[in-house]
């Protein structure tokens, strides 16, 4: 009697205590049935996501969304409960011959170490089961938060750094700029080792914790998807000016940045080209980048090539990284920095970071050029963010 309840909240119990390990334990990409587990902070981002329709800005959206990686534990931890309730009602009732007893019973038992009992007849090995699994969760819970603060502090350690070299919201063109301007290139080298670095751990970390994605940066306009976007352009666009003199850290941090973007778009369920045509479109126009270049130029970086010599370069590097990078900005709503795709949940335009003005001493003179904050209308043509526009440059 009651055979066919018992089996199903076996599974129940069977699958939920699975997910739990595969998420909390074993450190690898969660596959087939953990993944029910990532639905439950799915739902939190969406949810959070639409509540920040109502912010008009985008530091209030941001305020909005920062939530979200809290809630989601919790939504995820509240998630096993339920299910380990459901499991052991079911189990509970060849000897409560009542649903209801059956989760009332497991209720109490679940919560309370199996020291209580109601509901129906009890059952004291499964009370004892019922309470010790969840104890086993909420330490391994427990000891979970340590490890995602970790890696979400290590995380944040160099994007942090970046805003003083590439700006904030981070522009690849920009940090090439800075560098120039001040004259550090000779530090290129470094910082192109320290993102390849950055770019393995965070693969590992955000890939094994799908939760951390939903962790934001603790200022608004400072964001990990944008800052490795701006590092990967500037890589891009130095190879691409200067493929005899560029450091050859630069191939490198591409190769593992766009390994990085590519990884989580895919588990994500994004679809990911693993070899795509070095001379298909990119959504990025010539001209965007012609203009980028004609800056560079005015601050005296060296170039070996034009712009129109390299433009074929550099979209072959970038079109590794462009259609991912593209779609985890938009679906995490990040700052609307230049070069990195429209957002559909943002109603302003593009935002270019901002340079400090250079203060010096009476006598020395100051830099001529400071980019003021500039905001421009969407673009109405670009409706997805993940459709390559197919036009050649003139």
């Amino acid at each position: 009697m009651y055979v066919i309840e018992y089996v199903l909240g076996l599974l129940i119990v069977l699958v939920t205590i699975v997910s739990v390990l595969f998420i909390l334990v074993l450190p690898r990409e969660p596959q087939g049935l953990e993944k029910l587990t990532l639905i439950v902070n799915k739902s939190v981002h969406y949810s959070f996501v639409a509540l920040s329709r109502l912010a008009r800005t985008y530091e209030s959206k941001d305020s909005v969304l920062a939530p979200t990686a809290p809630v989601a534990l919790i939504a995820q931890l509240l998630f096993w409960a339920a299910s380990l309730v459901l499991g052991f009602a079911l189990m509970l009732m060849h000897t409560t011959h009542s649903f209801v007893h059956g989760l009332t019973q497991a209720l109490t038992s679940l919560f309370t170490v199996g020291a209580i009992h109601s509901g129906g007849v009890h059952n004291t090995a499964l009370d004892i089961a019922a309470g010790a699994t969840w104890v086993v969760i909420v330490a391994l819970q427990i000891a979970y938060l340590p490890s995602l603060y970790n890696s979400f502090s290590r995380r944040e350690a160099l994007v942090t750094m970046l805003e003083s070299r590439a700006g904030s919201p981070a522009w690849g063109p920009e940090l090439l700029a800075r560098h120039q301007l001040v004259g550090i290139n000779d530090a290129l080298p470094q910082l192109y080792a320290d993102w390849e670095q950055w770019s393995a751990e965070v693969t590992e970390s955000h890939t094994t914790y799908p939760v951390l994605l939903l962790f934001r940066s603790p200022e608004p306009w400072l964001n990990w998807i944008v800052g490795l976007l701006a590092v990967l352009d500037a890589g891009a666009m130095q190879l691409a000016l200067n493929p005899t003199t560029a450091p050859s850290q630069t191939r490198l941090c591409l190769r593992m940045g766009f390994t990085l973007f590519n990884r989580l778009a895919g588990s994500l369920g994004f679809p990911v080209d693993p070899d795509p045509d070095p001379d298909g479109g990119i959504m990025l126009q010539y001209e965007e980048f012609a203009s980028a270049v004609d800056n560079l130029a005015g601050y005296g970086f060296p170039m070996e090539r034009s712009a129109e010599e390299a433009w074929p370069h550099f979209r072959g590097w970038r079109i590794n990284y462009e259609s991912s990078a593209y779609r985890l900005a938009d679906a995490f709503t990040a700052p609307p920095a230049p070069w990195s795709g429209t957002r559909r949940h943002l109603r302003a335009g593009v935002v270019e970071p901002k340079r400090p003005p250079h203060r010096a001493p009476a006598g020395i003179a100051k830099f001529a050029s400071e980019r003021p904050e500039v905001v421009n209308p969407p673009r109405d043509r670009e409706t997805r963010t993940w459709l390559p526009s197919r036009r050649k440059p003139t």
